[in-house]
């Protein structure tokens, strides 16, 4: 069946929208993606029907939400191809999934001198944790560099590898670049390495298809709302042993099996790591998401964005002044630019004003911005909702933005 793009939009309330008297064009995904109809109604019912706590209740809603808030966590693992749910974690999002394994890994796994491999195109929320992790037991931070095309320096990456070496952790796609890593290479060459990997997914779960047992790394970790679900939910994939090995990342209810106050015994993951009450609907509400991303398919998904991607750099080639960052051959619908003698956030607001919604400013990735010399990005990521008919209106409003400036 072909790619049906009008049922697709309708399936997203948000996009009906007008914003300054015109049709929203939503060029953010990257940063949040807009919530399908089916995820919006499996949060509400949530509230109307079963609003319970999970695992702690014998009467019927909470019997309903437990076992709703299991059939979460198993889909999430067949997503990612893992075959026991214990392995999967739900977080608030990549960040808190990323500050776990740090946790873990900074109690069990590190000592003096030890060495962390990260590249120049990462996420704050994938330098951050390593950085704190770092300062507080003497570890070395190495970073492979990124190539002027946006693609990492693969050579580099391998070459950094040493005896010192702990750990590596790179984004699978870029947030700023756009640029698929070959992460499989990666994680099998720190395999060889016998160096532990973890991949930030954030940017790339919801473009690419993911088997995280096939990819062989040890920690594999998302956001739900960039994924087409509810903020606030998220997955850490960690395998059996580190979690096993893991101290407990906070302490409270649903995490332990018993308590005294001179001796606490913990539960097993996945419990182990999900202190308090979790956030039921937003598990629930990514289960959906997953659905949905499911139903299209990855095929369609990959090739739709792809033609959306192309026809964008194919109409912005030869404007004067335009320069797009982060050309490497394997990227998602991520479409990073500048425009000489203006700032990223005048150009935000001159699109805005057009209901044209896209990214500006150093987004996350500050130490990637110095390497290409700019203090900040505008950023357009297309989704499967956009349109050949956005890109148009998106490239019409560059024009407006050369009169403004007299460029």
């Amino acid at each position: 069946m072909p790619f049906d793009i009008e049922k697709v939009r309708k399936d997203f309330p948000c996009l009906a929208q007008r914003v300054s008297d015109r049709p929203l064009i939503y060029f953010d995904s990257a940063a949040t993606a807009h919530k399908p109809q089916g995820v919006i109604d499996e949060v509400k019912e949530f509230y109307e029907k079963f609003t319970s706590n999970v695992h702690r209740g014998a009467h019927h809603l909470s019997e309903i939400a437990t076992s709703k808030y299991h059939e979460a966590r198993a889909y999430v693992a067949k997503f990612l191809g893992v075959d026991d749910d214990a392995q999967i974690i739900f977080t608030r999002g990549t960040t808190e999934a990323i500050n776990l394994v740090a946790h873990g890994l900074g109690k069990i796994h590190f000592r003096p001198g030890d060495e962390i491999i990260l590249t120049e195109m990462e996420h704050h929320a994938n330098i951050v944790p390593w950085y704190l992790l770092a300062k507080e037991k003497q570890l070395v931070i190495k970073v492979a560099p990124v190539a002027d095309d946006g693609s990492l320096d693969v050579l580099a990456f391998k070459a950094l590898f040493n005896e010192k070496t702990k750990l590596a952790a790179f984004a699978h796609v870029s947030n700023a670049l756009g640029t698929i890593n070959p992460v499989k290479e990666m994680v099998a060459f720190a395999k060889d390495a016998q160096v532990p990997t973890l991949i930030d997914g954030a940017q790339g779960v919801h473009h690419l298809p993911i088997d995280v047992q096939e990819l062989g790394t040890d920690f594999y970790c998302f956001s739900g709302h960039k994924a087409y679900g509810p903020s606030g939910i998220g997955v850490l994939f960690a395998k059996k042993p580190w979690l096993d090995r893991f101290p407990p990342y906070q302490g409270g209810g649903d995490m332990i099996e018993s308590v005294a106050f001179d001796h606490i015994n913990f539960a097993a993951p996945p419990c182990k790591f999900e202190a308090g009450t979790p956030n039921i609907e937003g598990a629930l509400g990514l289960k959906k998401a997953l659905e949905y991303i499911d139903h299209i398919g990855f095929a369609k998904i990959h090739e739709y964005e792809k033609s959306l991607y192309d026809y964008a750099v194919h109409r912005l080639n030869g404007l004067k002044k335009v320069n797009i960052i982060g050309t490497a051959k394997d990227k998602v619908s991520l479409l990073s630019f500048t425009i000489d003698g203006v700032h990223p956030h005048d150009v935000s607001s001159i699109f805005n004003h057009y209901g044209i919604a896209i990214r500006a400013g150093h987004l996350c990735a500050q130490p990637l911005m110095k390497r290409f010399g700019v203090s900040a990005l505008s950023r357009a990521s297309f989704a499967f909702y956009n349109t050949y008919d956005e890109i148009d209106h998106f490239v019409a409003a560059f024009k407006r933005v050369f009169e403004v400036f007299k460029l």
